[in-house]
């Protein structure tokens, strides 16, 4: 995979970096997200396929019937391996990760 060139360090502050800005979550990495992130490297998951699984479960979460309760934030990266390993088996065009970006900063302006 393209990733697996990148260094541990370089690629787990890519992926931290990315968890950290993801709409939902508490914005604070701890040492379990650090283990996640290390053990995504190790698998050699591209960086890629984790900010598409970030994306996806962030327009997932944001994009609910206007009724439906509240969610209380994400606090670990492990809350994301599922959707890591389903986004992993999708075959999809990349324009639709980012359609759900754009999805994703309209419906949070318009909170």
């Amino acid at each position: 995979m393209e990733e697996s060139r990148v260094n541990q360090e370089d690629y787990m502050r890519q992926v931290l970096d990315a968890y950290r800005q993801t709409p939902g979550t508490t914005g604070t990495v701890r040492r379990p997200d650090r283990l996640v992130a290390a053990a995504l490297h190790q698998r050699g998951v591209p960086v890629r396929v984790i900010e598409h699984a970030l994306v996806l479960a962030a327009a997932r979460r944001l994009i609910r019937p206007s009724g439906a309760p509240a969610l209380g934030p994400i606090r670990s990266l492990a809350y994301f391996v599922p959707v890591i390993e389903e986004v992993l088996s999708l075959r999809v065009n990349p324009d639709y990760f980012r359609y759900l970006r754009h999805k994703i900063e309209r419906a949070g302006q318009a909170r």
